[in-house]
């Protein structure tokens, strides 16, 4: 159901072409021209930099965002505090994409599917080496009240459409050879589940925002928003000042600080993600790996309150449930993670949970159990208090949007997360699935 997404666009070909001077798109480019070598400009101390929209942000979000705005000819400039993919779009573990369209496609059918289309874009056509690949996902299944649960949904989901199916153990090990058979049962999705370099995939699309017309600014850290003449923005670094005309938030986790910035409340909370990698090893694991404990649970009881989003792994300091994501990358490693914990900007790995995964995952992948992490890392993820994406206009302010609270999720919905708010900046109407993700809902004036 491509055809969901290209139905999106609100260009044809022909207006499209009309643009080709400002967009050079690159084709059959190795992976060091596409990913490695990216030339972002460093602005000198003091300078002033005018731009039709300025993107704050350079994750998945935001370079997705400059780049459809950049394919539809605005002048767009992304300022990054740090390297582009050097935040949680670049620390995560490279899944994406979901069950499929389904027959009446919602915002979470457009936002992973229609990801999964742009990461093929990208790869196939424009020629970035992401490592990108649609590889199919398998969800273990420990208990028996998870496998009633699995066995719900997946009868619910094929009534809807979605390409999704259940496996016993023995037909799971006939398509992942190194699956457990010791667990009930596995939940398939067959093809619309894929995988992709974090780093490497980030790096391409502001580097195809950068090819397209954009400009790209890292090392530039916020410290102040005012507004700016006729309903413009100017935003103050450490280094220099931009003047815009429309400001986008897409700084992840930050919103919150940078919201205060301008005397707004965003909820979006951060929560630590970890994860842990084995050495390389040969081609052993060929699919996403994941476990139904945790969405059983969350089903049962999400966690959130009033100052808590939903379906986190702790409370304070108490676990309440394991959850799991793992694969196998190009490079030969395993690499696996899950946890979900509020301790405010903190990346620092905790080995405690970071062993507490390696034992899940080695319940539905048996070969972890013989190799022990080699590394591990932290990022953080910007889960809104509701659970829901924000994705918009915010309102009451003129020419301010933001593209956040896409959880932990946010390099496999980020693509299509940037198209839908490009889209809307562009052309000034709201797509219709951005009303479930609406900022007006959450989104208020700091007191």
């Amino acid at each position: 159901m491509a055809q969901q997404y290209s139905n999106l666009s609100s260009k044809s070909t022909s207006e499209r072409s009309v643009n080709t001077d400002r967009r050079r798109v690159i084709t059959g480019i190795g992976t060091l021209a596409a990913t490695g070598w990216l030339p972002f400009s460093a602005m000198g101390q003091n300078k002033v930099s005018e731009s039709e929209i300025l993107i704050i942000g350079g994750g998945m979000a935001g370079a997705a965002t400059a780049f459809h705005l950049a394919q539809h000819g605005r002048s767009v400039t992304i300022l990054e505090r740090g390297e582009i993919a050097s935040e949680a779009s670049g620390q995560n573990m490279g899944g994406l994409g979901g069950p499929g369209w389904g027959n009446m496609p919602d915002l979470q059918s457009y936002l992973t599917m229609g990801s999964l289309e742009i990461f093929k874009q990208l790869q196939i056509d424009m020629g970035y080496d992401m490592e990108f690949r649609q590889s199919g996902s398998l969800t273990g299944i420990h208990t028996e009240e998870q496998y009633d649960f699995i066995k719900n949904r997946v009868l619910s989901q094929k009534s809807n459409g979605y390409d999704v199916e259940l496996l016993n153990p023995q037909e799971a090990r006939a398509i992942e050879p190194e699956i457990s058979l010791g667990l009930l049962g596995y939940m398939h999705l067959p093809g619309g589940r894929g995988q992709a370099d974090p780093v490497k995939s980030t790096q391409a699309f502001a580097h195809a925002a950068q090819n397209s017309g954009a400009t790209i600014n890292t090392g530039q850290n916020v410290t102040a928003i005012r507004v700016h003449g006729n309903s413009g923005y100017s935003v103050r670094t450490d280094k220099a000042e931009f003047i815009c005309q429309t400001l986008v938030l897409a700084t992840g986790a930050w919103c919150g600080p940078v919201g205060k910035l301008l005397g707004l409340n965003i909820p979006i909370i951060p929560i630590r993600g970890q994860m842990w990698a084995t050495k390389s090893l040969p081609p052993r694991i060929f699919q996403t790996i994941s476990s139904a404990e945790s969405s059983f649970a969350w089903s049962r009881d999400n966690g959130a309150d009033e100052t808590t989003p939903p379906n986190l792994t702790h409370k304070g300091n108490r676990r309440l449930v394991r959850h799991l994501y793992g694969r196998q990358r190009k490079n030969g490693e395993i690499i696996f993670g899950g946890d979900r914990e509020d301790v405010g900007f903190s990346t620092t790995p905790d080995p405690m949970g970071i062993e507490v995964n390696r034992q899940h995952a080695s319940e539905v992948v048996t070969v972890v159990a013989n190799h022990p992490a080699v590394r591990t890392w932290a990022g953080s993820m910007p889960f809104s208090l509701d659970g829901s994406p924000i994705i918009g206009k915010i309102p009451d302010r003129d020419n301010l949007f933001i593209v956040s609270g896409l959880a932990s999720s946010g390099f496999g919905r980020g693509p299509m997360a940037g198209k839908l708010a490009a889209d809307y900046i562009h052309t000034g109407h709201m797509p219709h699935v951005l009303a479930e993700s609406d900022p007006a809902r959450c989104v208020t004036e700091a007191e």
